[in-house]
């Protein structure tokens, strides 16, 4: 089997990492040691996706369960309750549990690795960063209101951003805000400013939250050997549609078939190409899905302003998808097959 290499220590690295051990290969996994996000939120089929990969059904069954969602979403609109179901995790949690057991050789086959899977940064020239707005976002850990339910996360829109504020137990909580510091929007705040009591401690520094990809996503070099990114070193999403994760989870699954096809004989230019489009297509999908949220949000210049560079972000994806019909490959299981 092949020496691969691994660079990133993000769940996207560990489900490529683990498909490619299970399979047989030589895996050099790189650990990078990057700062960690405090609370994941988990919908149910992106756990069950990462259950399904590391076979262990009871992953994270005692995660702390968000059973409700409470929305104000637009200009002066009234809170409603929805029904949720996800599992809230630190990051580092997910990560100790996903490697609980497993060992990997660190730098011994990176020298002669017929592909490198990048799940962090760097990435090899010429590829550039594109990025579809401008906004921040920080986090802090808050004190609640005696009688808050722990089981609810909330979210509201106001004029110069929005404010998220996520449980991660039952007697704490996560307060994300998106375009302004904390403080400035829990001044405008009509809804999550009743349920906090307190910011303990300070938040983190600001780091950028608007939907951002890398071109090219894959390449081969000189020597024959591939390269593929995925993870936080191939797109970043905006966290308004949750879904961060589970895009991780499913790119490190296609990275680790691109690698299973190429040794069955496949061609490597085909399967780069393949791999490109897919992560494209993934990330127009979630672009549009920014766009519903953030054409409805507020109005006002923030959000006229980050929904313009949305739509540009869409017309760029449409710009790089080839036109040719269909794709060449499809999953079955975690195994690309080319379509007949």
């Amino acid at each position: 089997m092949a020496n691969i290499a691994i660079q990133g220590d993000g769940v996207a690295a560990y489900c490529s990492a683990y498909l490619l051990k299970q399979a047989g290969n030589h895996v050099s996994l790189r650990q990078t040691n990057r700062s960690r996000v405090p609370a994941i939120m988990l919908s149910d089929a992106a756990l069950e996706l990462i259950r399904e990969v590391f076979g262990r059904p009871d992953l994270l069954r005692r995660a702390h369960r968000i059973r409700k969602r409470v929305v104000a979403w637009g200009r002066n609109a009234v809170p409603t309750v929805l029904e949720h179901s996800a599992a809230v995790v630190a990051e580092q949690t997910l990560l100790e549990t996903l490697m609980d057991g497993e060992d990997f050789d660190v730098e011994r086959h990176e020298r002669d690795a017929a592909w490198r899977i990048l799940a962090s940064r760097p990435v090899p020239k010429p590829a550039v960063v594109h990025r579809f707005g401008s906004r921040f976002a920080s986090a802090v850990e808050v004190k609640v209101r005696d009688g808050f339910d722990f089981g609810s996360c909330w979210i509201e829109s106001l004029e110069n951003g929005w404010l998220f504020l996520i449980p991660h137990s039952s007697e704490s909580a996560w307060l994300l805000s998106i375009g302004q510091p904390a403080e400035s929007l829990l001044d405008s705040s009509r809804m999550i400013a009743r349920e906090i009591t307190g910011v303990p401690g300070g938040q983190s520094s600001p780091f950028p939250s608007a939907p951002s990809i890398i071109a090219p996503l894959a390449g081969q070099g000189m020597d024959g050997s591939g390269w593929l990114a995925c993870g936080t070193a191939a797109m970043g999403f905006d966290p308004i549609c949750g879904d961060g994760t589970a895009h991780a989870i499913r790119e490190g699954i296609l990275a680790a078939a691109v690698v299973g096809a190429a040794a069955k004989g496949e061609k490597p230019g085909q399967l780069v190409a393949h791999y490109s489009s897919r992560l494209i297509a993934g990330f127009s999908r979630h672009l549009k899905l920014c766009g519903n949220f953030y054409s409805c949000g507020h109005g006002g210049p923030w959000w006229d302003g980050e929904l313009n560079k949305i739509t540009e972000g869409i017309e760029w994806c449409s710009e790089q998808i080839p036109s040719a019909p269909g794709f060449q490959y499809q999953l079955r299981g975690f195994e690309l097959e080319a379509r007949a």
